[in-house]
């Protein structure tokens, strides 16, 4: 994944243009989130194929009526297959109308950055359309500071600052087997049993308090 980060800066406008004193300085490509019909079956799909384990779950269980996300997680890879759990949603309706038209496809490119505030000011000053501003957004798990912008052909871009964060992936997803519960977060069945997610406390302190 980290091989794409490149084409996925120049697109987003992030790694610089003649006459700047340089790119961007970027982490790497964070995420890969891909719209699909069913992302329960994709999810299943995926692992076999890729080798990939699930890491994150994100649906009506979790406080997200309109969609279901499975985040699948290797080494230096990271997918997030969404679907609509209910199309009668603003998300589930965008989500619905995605793969009636083709097969799966890329919905966001996540770039982890060191600072969003400063890269979204960069990429919107070089032509980015903006989709979002800078925002925070926190769980149990701490905090991520995200913002969106979008590049000709449609797909969105997330920049992405997780420096503050312990979780699984975003807040609003919950891990599976989730750090000390033993129990399964979303449809049961489709994932072998596996380490729970262990949270380790941004403050050094494995398992957090």
């Amino acid at each position: 994944m980290t091989d794409t980060a490149d084409s996925v800066l120049l697109a987003a406008g992030l790694a610089g243009v003649p006459g700047d004193p340089g790119p961007l300085p970027v982490g790497r490509a964070d995420a890969v989130v891909l719209a699909v019909a069913d992302a329960e079956r994709a999810a299943a799909r995926y692992r076999a194929a890729l080798g990939l384990r699930c890491t994150a779950y994100a649906g009506p269980e979790t406080g997200r009526p309109d969609t279901v996300s499975y985040v699948l997680g290797g080494p230096g890879t990271r997918i997030v297959l969404t679907s609509p759990a209910r199309a009668g949603g603003p998300r589930g309706r965008e989500l619905a109308a995605g793969p009636a038209r083709c097969a799966d496809g890329v919905l966001d490119l996540q770039v982890s950055v060191p600072d969003v505030y400063y890269a979204y000011d960069y990429a919107v000053d070089r032509g980015a359309l903006s989709l979002a501003e800078p925002y925070e957004t926190r769980d149990r798990f701490g905090s991520v500071v995200l913002a969106t912008i979008a590049v000709p052909g449609g797909t969105r871009h997330t920049l992405v600052d997780r420096a503050g964060y312990a979780g699984p992936y975003l807040p609003g997803y919950e891990p599976v087997g989730p750090y000390g519960s033993g129990e399964t977060v979303g449809p049961t069945g489709l994932f072998e049993p596996g380490e729970p997610y262990r949270l380790y406390d941004p403050f050094g302190v494995p398992g957090g308090r």
